[in-house]
C-alpha cells in the first residue's frame, strides 16, 4: 500500500506524516503524531470520544479521512493548557467534578470549545446542544452542563475585564 504525505498543524505544531490511503485523522492523530487525547470509543461517530477541532470546527476523528486535513488546522484537548496552567474550562471540569472515568473529558472539551469560540454566552440549552454528539457513561450530563456555563462566565469576565 502507498503512503501519502499529509502536512497539517496539530496543536499550533507543523506537523508531517505518511498515511496510507484512507487512514482515519483519529490512528494518525494517537498513532503517528503521539497526541493521545481524543479516545477511541465506538469508531462509528456515535460517541463523540475522538472530537476534534479541524479549522475551527468539531469534527469527528474517527471518521474523517487524513487526507482531508492536508494545510488545515487540526486541536485535540491537549491544545487547550498552556503549560501547567489549565484552560478555563479544563478548570471548571476539574472544579465541578465534571469528569469521573474521563473517557469522554477530551471530546466534550473539544465540543464545549468549539460553542464557547462561536458563542461565549450560550444558554444552558445550547450547551446542552453542543455537547449531545458526545456520550458520557458515568459523570452523567450535569456536572459537564454546569462546568461549560461556569468557564463560559470565566471567559466572559476575562474579555470584559
Amino acid at each position: 500500500m502507498t503512503k501519502s504525505p499529509v502536512q497539517f498543524t496539530l496543536n499550533g505544531t507543523e506537523t508531517g506524516v505518511f498515511v496510507n490511503g484512507g487512514a482515519n485523522l483519529l490512528d494518525v492523530i494517537r498513532r503517528e503524531a503521539g497526541d493521545l487525547a481524543p479516545k477511541l470509543g465506538c469508531a462509528q461517530g456515535g460517541c463523540g470520544a475522538c472530537t476534534v477541532m479541524i479549522d475551527g470546527e468539531t469534527h469527528l476523528a474517527c471518521l474523517t479521512l487524513a487526507e482531508t486535513v492536508e494545510g488545515k488546522r487540526v486541536e485535540t484537548a491537549t491544545s487547550l493548557a498552556n503549560g501547567p496552567q489549565l484552560h478555563p474550562l479544563q478548570k471548571a471540569f476539574v472544579e465541578g467534578f465534571a469528569a469521573q472515568c474521563g473517557f469522554c473529558t477530551p471530546g466534550m472539551l473539544m465540543a464545549a470549545k468549539a460553542l464557547l469560540d462561536a458563542n461565549p454566552s450560550p444558554t444552558r440549552e445550547q450547551v446542552t446542544e453542543a455537547i449531545a454528539g458526545n456520550i458520557c457513561r458515568c459523570t452523567g450530563y450535569e456536572p459537564i452542563i454546569n462546568a461549560i456555563l461556569t468557564a463560559a462566565a470565566e471567559l466572559r469576565g476575562r474579555i470584559s475585564a
